[in-house]
């Protein structure tokens, strides 16, 4: 028997570091790491021990007789990424070992991958976003070094992306909140929650108050189209919908109508097909998740029946991962469809290779399909390659979207156009910030001519990788910074921790602590339960500084 691992996969390594045989690849020292839609159990090799199920902290891997539905395919999916790269330990990519057997850890002496304690005088840094970039650091610097570490967010409640940007029907991916929730009550943290970098306090007032600054606001701003009518009513942002069905505070609970049957999203990456699932989806089904109730309510009396996935590009060259496509075509209830409209889309599926995207294509439905026609009966998704946006059509409001196509232009008619194309950084107010690329110029992590300040997740890279991904980057960063430490380069602080609370108690009468964050979460987690839902939650600021305060009457 062997474990699998499955469409949840973060990447972030932890099952590697605790497999005692070395079957789970690729790992941070081969050359596929990262580039990899997953990693994979080699099942020739897996003693079936479940320490890499332990560890996981997205609830991806399961013993392959527990595997259900959809799930089963992952088997050979873990299968095949050993049997291409048989025939020697490097396999010509830098993957390990495929057909040895198992390849047991050396145990010697524990080394340490960071600086003691006793290297340096005690650090205070600050944290400035508690997503997976931000706890990840945060990790990192509390479990190897004695720094005391300042949690900030915007928001008052903690989770960034997790709780805000991963789709309702993933609870395994969210899964990951628990394990940073855990670093929220550590004895070396001071959180405030709502305190926000700009307008509250200075970039300049909180370097002045630590002796470091990790900046891991991500990138919560979206790319445009660039065509005529992307400004009409029914015409939003998948940063929009996600926020939406995700109950942020920013984002007003009737801010996505799903009142048309069919709905145009542009693009084909993996936030494209959360859209589409989520739109899709049985109402009843998603009541068992943490869905935003205003969302729920408004699935359930909307008429959504088909959501066309518009890509440039062909099948081949999808930006969507394949464990998400795959997942794709096992949604209950609902057809995937591939519009063949060009010859190029039946060759790229046909030609694929086992292990191509475009593969698992080849036993979905083809149409060609008449777009002058009203969706079909049931719910469906359509894909539909080799075509680009030219213009959304309305007087008023969205009716259909102007395509182009190898055969020409067409219309498809829709009430609702999400563009899902991707997210874009936003400038920090005191730090550089590079148009072109929406991320903050650094070294490594150093901020570019501001000793002190580091930056880590997608606001230092670009919105690339996943959830698992900002594990190696905030490995980077804290090397970085550790390094600036140990060599003096770190200005000194001018103020201690006391004279930061006092000053941003001053400044906002709202924050939120590691208390009030408990507090929310129990608030949060007691009106699900009375629902019958893991978690209901709270959609407002006011509404969430009033559960962290203790409040039994909640605005509203």
């Amino acid at each position: 028997m062997t474990h699998v691992i499955t469409q949840n996969c973060c990447g972030d390594a932890t099952c590697v570091a605790v497999c005692p045989v070395n079957c789970i690849h690729p790992t941070p020292q081969e050359r596929d790491f990262g580039s990899t839609e997953m990693l994979y159990v080699d099942p020739g090799a897996c003693i079936d021990c479940g320490a890499c199920a332990d560890a996981c902290p997205v609830d991806a891997i399961l013993p392959e007789d527990r595997l259900t539905g959809a799930q089963r395919e992952y088997a050979a999916v873990n299968a095949a990424y050993f049997e291409d790269r048989a025939g020697g330990a490097d396999g010509g990519s830098g993957s390990g070992p495929a057909d040895h057997g198992p390849n047991f850890h050396a145990w010697g002496r524990p080394a340490f991958e960071r600086v003691l304690p006793s290297d340096f005088a005690p650090l205070r840094v600050a944290v400035v976003g508690t997503g997976p970039a931000g706890m990840y650091a945060a990790e990192d610097l509390l479990l190897h070094t004695g720094a005391e570490v300042t949690l900030v967010d915007r928001m008052p409640v903690a989770g960034g992306l997790v709780r805000y940007g991963v789709a309702p029907d993933h609870p395994g991916t969210k899964g990951v909140g628990d394990t940073f929730a855990r670093l929220y009550a550590h004895p070396r943290v001071r959180m405030y929650l709502g305190l926000e970098v700009g307008a509250d306090v200075t970039a300049e007032e909180l370097a002045a108050h630590h002796d470091a600054v990790v900046y891991a606001v991500g990138a919560r701003a979206d790319r445009r189209l660039g065509i005529p009518g992307e400004e009409l009513p029914g015409s939003i942002s998948a940063t929009t919908l996600v926020a939406w069905y995700n109950a942020h505070p920013e984002t007003a609970p009737d801010a996505v109508d799903p009142s048309a049957e069919r709905v145009v999203v542009v693009g084909n990456g993996n936030v494209a097909l959360d859209v589409a699932r989520i739109l899709t989806a049985d109402p009843q089904e998603l009541a068992g998740t943490d869905i935003a109730a205003h969302a729920l309510g408004a699935l359930r009396t909307g008429k959504v029946r088909e959501v066309v996935l518009l890509g440039r590009r062909g099948p081949a060259d999808a930006a969507y991962t394949r464990p998400e496509l795959l997942a794709l075509k096992h949604l209950p209830g609902v057809e995937l469809v591939v519009d063949d409209h060009d010859p190029r889309i039946a060759g790229s599926i046909d030609a694929a290779g086992p292990g191509d995207k475009a593969a698992v294509l080849r036993d979905v439905s083809r149409q060609t399909v008449d777009w002058s026609l009203p969706p079909a009966p049931g719910r469906r998704i359509v894909l539909r390659f080799h075509s680009a946006p030219a213009e959304v059509l309305g007087d008023g409001r969205v009716r259909a979207v102007r395509a182009t196509a190898a055969g020409g232009e067409l219309e498809i008619p829709a009430g609702l156009v999400v563009r899902a194309v991707g997210y874009r950084g936003a400038p920090v107010p005191g730090l550089p910030f590079d148009e072109a690329t929406g991320t903050v110029p650094h070294e490594g992590g150093r901020v570019t001519g501001r000793p002190g300040t580091y930056v880590v997740g997608w606001i230092k890279r670009g919105p690339s990788g996943g959830i698992g991904a900002n594990r190696a980057c905030a490995a980077e960063t804290v090397g970085t910074l550790l390094a600036d430490a140990l060599d003096g380069a770190l200005p000194a602080p001018e103020h201690g921790a006391r004279a930061f609370r006092r000053l941003v108690r001053g400044r906002n009468r709202r924050l939120v602590d590691a208390r009030g964050q408990a507090a929310i979460d129990r608030v949060e987690v007691a009106r699900g339960l009375r629902a019958g839902r893991p978690r209901e939650k709270l959609a407002t600021v006011p509404e969430l500084v009033a559960a962290a305060r203790g409040r039994r009457r909640l605005p509203g």
